[in-house]
């Protein structure tokens, strides 16, 4: 009695040679079925630079609708050695020995898929590999006198992916810029930024013009924040901020901010607001901007992207 492997979605077929990896005995057989184990795992063995082994249902994986039938799958093992995003795509056989004829009963899918083995899915094989009355039959030769023979092999495809994860990493760790401005009415330069901090992935900084920039010189405070080495990015990518920047009332709470979402790129590095605020109100003291000629800007990511490439 043979299983009909269309049925099945399964080919087999028979062949001279044994598998190419590894071949797993069992004495007694019947004496293992009435252990009432649901299964039993072989050692392991390597096959093309990885561990294997052969997981055994002697009385059939009910889980999987293997009732009736002898189940056997292929395991991956050690894979706490492999890396982070390891995977690992097999085509593989499972055999069982005809001992009258020798020759191997090969089993596979019928569409010749190739399988993935990674961290949620270690095992992949037959729930119905071989039906019991089958396997039982003497006239098979698969068990003979109480002893059958089972085997596997395993050919992975190179692989050569990359992954590229993208987080969105609400309130990054040291997210806040500070440029503290002494002597800010002794100021003669156009410009002044702020040291530079590392935020996600990503390098920052502050630009303050204390009298203004382009139009609006000589009426505002321009405050920007820029994303430095911009040009270094692979080509397309992006850099997602949702910050705040923000002048200090160094009297009360009542600050002077803005809030930004933006994309940044190689094309769009900084990106803030020319007429943060007209002089006269910047300079008003009682205001509380700027206390002891002293003037404190900030800015604050509370939202930013990163990229993480992984092999």
């Amino acid at each position: 009695m043979e299983d009909n492997p269309k049925k099945l979605g399964i080919r087999r077929i028979t062949r001279d040679f044994p598998p190419a990896h590894f071949l797993f005995k069992v004495e007694a057989f019947s004496l293992l079925a009435k252990t009432g184990v649901e299964k039993y795992e072989s050692d392991a063995f390597e096959a093309s630079g990885y561990k294997w082994r052969l997981s055994l249902y002697p009385n059939g994986d009910n889980k999987s609708n293997g009732n009736g039938f002898i189940s056997l799958y292929l395991v991956i093992e050690e894979t706490e050695n492999l890396p982070l995003t390891w995977e690992v795509n097999v085509s593989f056989r499972l055999f069982v020995l005809d001992q009258i004829r020798d020759k191997y009963l090969t089993i596979e899918d019928g569409d010749g898929a190739v399988k993935r083995f990674h961290w949620m899915k270690t095992e992949w094989g037959f729930a119905q590999l071989i039906s019991l009355d089958s396997f039982n039959d003497t006239c098979n030769g698969y068990l003979v006198g109480d002893c059958c023979i089972f085997g596997a092999e395993v050919f992975p495809l190179a692989r050569n992916c990359k992954w590229e994860c993208l987080s969105m990493v609400k309130q990054p760790e040291d997210n806040t810029i500070i440029l503290k401005m002494d002597h800010f009415s002794k100021l003669d330069r156009k410009y002044y930024e702020s040291s530079v901090h590392t935020i996600g992935d990503s390098k920052w900084k502050l630009t303050v013009y204390p009298k203004g920039n382009v139009k609006f010189k000589g009426k505002a405070l321009s405050v920007f924040l820029e994303l430095l080495e911009a040009n270094k990015l692979p080509p397309k990518r992006k850099v997602y901020a949702e910050y705040k920047l923000r002048v200090r009332n160094q009297m009360n709470d009542n600050h002077m901010e803005f809030s930004v979402e933006r994309w940044f790129s190689a094309t769009s590095v900084n990106w803030g607001y020319p007429q943060f605020m007209t002089l006269k109100v910047l300079h008003d003291p009682s205001k509380g901007y700027i206390v002891c000629d002293s003037l404190i800007v900030e800015a604050e990511i509370n939202l930013v992207s990163q990229v993480k490439r992984l092999s």
